[in-house]
């Protein structure tokens, strides 16, 4: 059962990976890499992936923040705003992506949705289909997981090929070591 279970999962997880417009990717990327500092946002589980995200720039070097935590500085121009939204309706998330515009700051969103208020609002949009109880119309993909979590999960992968992506761009020659000098040490 296990395996049969872990197999369709990963297969749904791959399906939706294959959506993603490799050309929006290598955008996000190049922002990443030029940004002056990195602020990632959304809620609920999508902020439980964007933290593991903002874990692992801070371990390759680069500036990354998470709204809400306590020493986040405040948003300027040459800074990037990543927000994930399933739905890109979320109001906590919209109205960040607001404030990060007002204060200069460049914006991208992954989510489902991309016609969504958020999509009308970011500069960048990745759109990952996938499927969630949360969105009415998930254009006919169905999953075996529970509530969002196909595409919660796609975003924790998308964000992790991401980092090894900006690694490389930044040509970080052993990321990994990189990565042990920035690990967290009072634990």
């Amino acid at each position: 059962k296990t395996a049969r279970l872990s197999y369709m999962i990963t297969k749904e997880l791959q399906d939706s990976l294959q959506t993603v417009e490799e050309q929006a990717l290598e955008t996000l990327v190049e922002h990443i890499c030029n940004a002056g500092r990195i602020f990632l946002t959304g809620a609920g589980r999508s902020l439980l992936m964007v933290k593991c995200c903002a874990m692992r720039l801070m371990q390759i070097g680069l500036t990354a923040y998470v709204p809400g935590e306590t020493t986040t500085p405040a948003i300027r121009s040459g800074d990037l705003l990543i927000a994930v939204s399933g739905s890109g309706e979320t109001d906590t998330v919209a109205l960040m992506i607001k404030k990060a515009k007002a204060h200069g700051a460049e914006t991208a969103l992954l989510t489902m949705v991309p016609d969504s208020t958020m999509g009308g609002l970011a500069d960048l949009v990745l759109v990952i289909e996938a499927s969630s109880t949360k969105v009415a119309d998930n254009s006919g993909k169905k999953s075996i997981q529970l509530g969002g979590s196909r595409f919660e999960l796609s975003v924790l992968i998308l964000l992790e090929i991401i980092v090894m992506q900006a690694a490389e761009k930044l040509h970080i020659e052993d990321p990994n070591q990189l990565l042990m000098q920035n690990h967290a040490n009072l634990e």
